[in-house]
């Protein structure tokens, strides 16, 4: 029972805060907001991702963010098994953009907000389209931007990792910026793949 509220709270706060804020960036865009470090298309995926984390009480720990410089853009590869994935990483790197399945971007109002923040769309049944998605990721990346990639190129239902894309390294050498990877654990306790259920509360971790 305990897992039906928390689930209910999850979502509603989730559509709250992407009304909100998804309307605030989508209104920004229009009037030709400048995206800076710092700047509103920084903040708003930060405070959405904090706001549905603390909807299911769970707390980030990272470790190794010593070795990520300030100001520095880099490709942050990571693993991915849940949903969770993304809000836990948006809280805690420093100024960047997700390469994101196009699917994401036809939900209505936070699609249009992904769009306007700078998230990079990626068909992947399409391999032409697919690469020139990255083409798009250099550009952010020469504009300062770190870029979160998934190299699996969608959620596992296990830890161990699964054979990588090679997109992400093209755009690492056409880029000519670091890879950092980061494991992303404790995830998949709180929603698995094919979930839909906030299980248990907990933490996750980022190395």
């Amino acid at each position: 029972m305990t897992s039906f509220f928390r689930t209910i709270f999850l979502y509603s706060t989730a559509a709250v805060a992407t009304v909100i804020l998804g309307l605030t960036v989508i209104v920004a865009a229009l009037f030709g907001v400048e995206d800076k470090p710092g700047g509103l298309y920084d903040k708003v995926p930060r405070w959405w991702s904090i706001a549905v984390l603390r909807a299911v009480g769970i707390k980030v720990r990272v470790h190794g963010m010593e070795n990520v410089r300030s100001g520095q853009p880099y490709i942050f590869a990571s693993n991915h098994v849940s949903w969770f994935d993304v809000p836990s990483l948006a809280k805690i790197l420093p100024r960047n953009k997700f390469v994101a399945k196009s699917e994401l971007f036809k939900v209505p109002i936070f699609g249009r907000a992904m769009r306007a923040v700078g998230m990079i769309e990626i068909q992947r049944e399409n391999r032409k389209a697919a690469f020139g998605a990255y083409d798009v990721a250099a550009e952010r990346i020469r504009a300062g931007n770190s870029v979160v990639v998934f190299p699996e190129g969608t959620r596992g239902h296990e830890y161990p990792l699964r054979p990588f894309k090679k997109g992400p390294f093209v755009l690492a050498i056409a880029a000519g910026v670091p890879i950092v990877p980061i494991i992303v654990h404790g995830t998949i306790e709180i929603m698995p793949r094919h979930s839909l259920w906030a299980h248990t509360l907990g933490s996750s971790g980022n190395d």
